[in-house]
């Protein structure tokens, strides 16, 4: 391990998902400066399940608090380099590594695409019942995988795309480990009643 440097996943893949956020017009309304790239560690070591989730910090419509019953509540807010975020994308590993470059980035552009329209801290919601995915999960996949194609089409610099080639323990065996941000999944706080 001496001699190497670390593997920094969650620089690296801040920076690809601010070149994806420049490139593809599906994106451009985010802003990556107020989103928050992280990891957790996925508590099984299998390759299904969980790969990544975007945690909106925000209520529907942008609202800093929500009233649930009789009760407001109001979302932990997250701060980096003195910056408020509005959104946590983090990336269970050594899962998310573990699947193809394709795959690695139809995961990225899934969770991106959950970001409102609107940037204001709640998520991009469909009519209907299923406001998450739309009525039909699988055009949804298929959606983004037309998506990173297109991305991949753009020919993005090989500094920014290169470690989508790599799992986890080919990754840790070049660097001698992997590292990044790690952000706990802020909490809901009740509100005090008002007089």
């Amino acid at each position: 391990m001496q001699g190497r440097t670390p593997f920094d996943f969650t620089g690296a893949m801040s920076r690809l998902c601010h070149d994806v956020c420049q490139r593809l017009p599906e994106f451009q309304h985010v802003r990556m400066d107020e989103v928050a790239v992280c990891f957790a560690q996925a508590r099984a070591p299998v390759a299904h399940g969980l790969q990544a989730k975007l945690t909106p910090l925000r209520f529907p419509g942008g609202e800093l608090v929500a009233r649930r019953g009789r009760q407001d509540w109001a979302i932990q807010r997250v701060y980096r380099d003195g910056r408020e975020m509005l959104y946590l994308l983090t990336f269970y590993l050594p899962r998310f590594l573990d699947h193809s470059p394709r795959e690695k980035m139809v995961t990225v552009l899934h969770e991106l695409f959950h970001i409102s329209p609107e940037f204001d801290g709640d998520i991009r919601r469909f009519s209907g019942r299923y406001h998450v995915h739309s009525a039909r999960q699988c055009e949804y996949d298929r959606q983004m995988g037309r998506l990173a194609d297109h991305y991949f089409s753009l020919r993005p610099p090989a500094s920014l795309v290169e470690f989508l080639r790599w799992d986890f323990e080919a990754l840790r065996s070049r660097h001698g480990a992997v590292v990044g941000l790690r952000v706990p999944i802020p909490k809901l706080v009740p509100l005090p009643r008002s007089a």
